[in-house]
C-alpha cells in the first residue's frame, strides 16, 4: 500500500510537501483502501493525532493540498482547516456531497468530547438550523451590528462550546449562541 501512495504523491507528504519521515495515514473511517489512506509526514501526523501542539502556520500548506484530486487528500484538508478555523478557505474550497458527508463524519472519541450547543433557551442547536438574533450585536472587524430579529439560516458549529457561525449581511461570522434563539 506505501509503494502505491508513494508512487502516486510523488514520494511527498499529500498535504504539506515534506519529502522526509513519510508514513500511511488512514483517513477515517476507513475500509483499508489507498483511496482512503494518504501519505504524510511525522509533523502533520503529530498535530492531526493531537501528540504535538497545533501550529497554524504549518498548516498554510493546506492552501495547495486542499485542491487535491485525490478525495482523501480533500477530507483531511478539510477537516484540519475547521480544525484551525480558516473560514476564507473554507469558504473557497468544493467538495463533491459524498466526499463532504465523509469529511463531516466524526470518530466515537470526537463524539464523545464534543459538548451540545445550546441557544439562550437552553435548546440544544445543530447544523443546519436557524436562529434569530436576541440582541444587536456589533460586529467587530466587519463594521456592521447584525440587529435584533435578525434571522441567519443554516448554521455552522465550529466545535467552541458556546459558539456557531453563519452568514449576517453576506458576511460569515462567529456568533455567541447566548444571543441566540433557535427558530
Amino acid at each position: 500500500m506505501k509503494k502505491n501512495l508513494i508512487d502516486r504523491s510523488g514520494g511527498v507528504c499529500e498535504l504539506c510537501g515534506a519529502t522526509e519521515n513519510l508514513d500511511v495515514f488512514g483517513v477515517e473511517p476507513s475500509n483499508g483502501k489507498d483511496s482512503q489512506s494518504i501519505l504524510i509526514c511525522t509533523t502533520c501526523k503529530g498535530q492531526i493525532e493531537g501528540e504535538v501542539a497545533l501550529d497554524a502556520n504549518h498548516w498554510r500548506c493546506l492552501n495547495d493540498s486542499m485542491w487535491s484530486v485525490v478525495p482523501a487528500v480533500q477530507v483531511m484538508a478539510y477537516r484540519m482547516l475547521k480544525k484551525i478555523d480558516n473560514q476564507d478557505l473554507l469558504g473557497m474550497m468544493y467538495l463533491e456531497p459524498e466526499v463532504l458527508e465523509w469529511a463531516n463524519m466524526v470518530t466515537e472519541d470526537e463524539t464523545e468530547t464534543t459538548k451540545p450547543v445550546k441557544d439562550s433557551n437552553g435548546s440544544t442547536l445543530e447544523a443546519g438550523d436557524s436562529v434569530t438574533v436576541i440582541k444587536d450585536l456589533e460586529v467587530k472587524g466587519a463594521g456592521f451590528t447584525a440587529k435584533r430579529g435578525t434571522v441567519v439560516k443554516n448554521i455552522g458549529l465550529n466545535g467552541i462550546e458556546g459558539q456557531i457561525e453563519g452568514r449576517v449581511n453576506g458576511t460569515r461570522i462567529v456568533l455567541l449562541s447566548k444571543f441566540l434563539k433557535k427558530v
